[in-house]
């Protein structure tokens, strides 16, 4: 290669060089924004709590609302538990204990059906099924026994739940109503796992706290 051709090549490349160089400052000059000290547009938005956050559900007054649930609504919930729970005077225990006489009598000691570990622990400590803890338990039964076989996802609905209690009560049920005391529903607690929660103990009537029975289930309530 000449060194004439040399030159030329490199005065080219040279050439481009400069041409990219030049090229790149005169359009930072043009485009370059410079952010101002301030927003121009500052706008402040204030989130209100407590949107997402649970409500604490009353608790009925046992005494009130029983005398006048529904009973064949409570049957028609009860149609849920039946694939688990026998509820025949004398039936036979299927995946979950035969429920015939559940309220008033003490959880977890039905002849002939295996209760969990929990369950039988809490029936230590519960004298009897009464409203109120049939009520809870069925609100949600692993997490008001942790540990209890009875898998069903519960109860959401309040009414269902007073329903269904008041269709067991006449399967058998031996605990006396309670005497209406609405002042007791006035106050919403969250209950811990086998006690009453706070302001709802007289509504449940005459008996102490009492287990969750494995009322609503479609799993073993054991």
């Amino acid at each position: 290669m000449s060194n004439l051709t040399f030159n030329k090549i490199a005065g080219a490349g040279l050439a481009t060089a400069l041409a990219i160089v030049g090229l790149r400052e005169i359009t930072t000059g043009l485009f370059n924004v410079e952010a101002p000290e301030k927003p121009g547009y500052l706008i402040e938005a204030t989130v209100e709590g407590g949107g997402d956050a649970p409500v604490a559900e009353v608790i009925p007054d046992f005494g009130t609302v029983l005398p006048v649930a529904d009973v064949k609504a409570g049957e028609a919930v009860f149609a849920k538990c039946q694939a688990c729970h026998n509820i025949a005077n004398g039936g036979a225990n299927g995946t979950g204990p035969n429920l015939w006489g559940v309220v008033g009598m003490k959880p977890g000691v039905h002849a002939g059906f295996a209760y969990s570990t929990a369950m039988i622990e809490f029936g230590a400590k519960q004298p009897v099924w009464d409203d109120l803890h049939l009520y809870e338990y069925l609100r949600a039964p692993q997490k008001y026994i942790p540990g209890t076989k009875m898998s069903f996802v519960g109860l959401k609905k309040s009414e269902d739940r007073v329903n269904i209690i008041a269709y067991l009560r006449a399967q058998g049920g031996t605990l006396p109503l309670p005497a209406p005391n609405p002042a007791a529903a006035a106050a919403p607690a969250a209950p811990t796992e086998g006690a009453a929660p706070a302001g709802a103990a007289s509504a449940a009537g005459a008996v102490p706290a009492a287990g969750a029975a494995p009322a609503a289930a479609t799993k073993p309530a054991a």
